[in-house]
């Protein structure tokens, strides 16, 4: 599965950004799709996940709230809407996905195959 993420770009705080992933070639059915993100000197960490078998949502602590993840099989599109935006959002945000991901790696990087490259995400304040 080759990911593409996109929608990146510079905002406000308190503004708002809605990312998106797309799946060339195939659909999500049967996938878990995560985004994670990298700030600079600082590990990939989990965002959002979503199970596109019963539409499940997961979420860090730290975003809870103020992101939402959803999915178009359609499109073969997920999406993460980030609202109230905050500097320590400041990243680059990278989509995932696995059709073989256990629910207790949902929030790990390494439950994931696939890769997207990532879209930078600045929050001036």
């Amino acid at each position: 599965v080759q990911l593409q993420a996109s929608g990146g770009g510079l905002v406000q705080a308190g503004g708002s950004l809605t990312l998106s992933c797309v799946a060339s070639g195939r659909t999500f059915s049967g996938y878990v799709t995560g985004w994670f993100r990298q700030a600079p000197g600082k590990e990939r960490e989990f965002v959002a996940a979503f199970k596109w078998s019963g539409g499940y949502k997961y979420y860090a602590d730290s975003v809870k709230g103020r992101f939402a993840v959803a999915g178009d099989n359609a499109k073969s599109t997920v999406y993460l809407r980030m609202n109230g935006l905050k500097p320590e959002d400041t990243a680059v945000y990278y989509c995932a996905a696995s059709r073989t991901i256990i629910l207790s790696q949902i929030s790990s990087d390494a439950g994931y195959n696939y890769w997207g490259r990532g879209t930078l995400v600045t929050v001036s304040s």
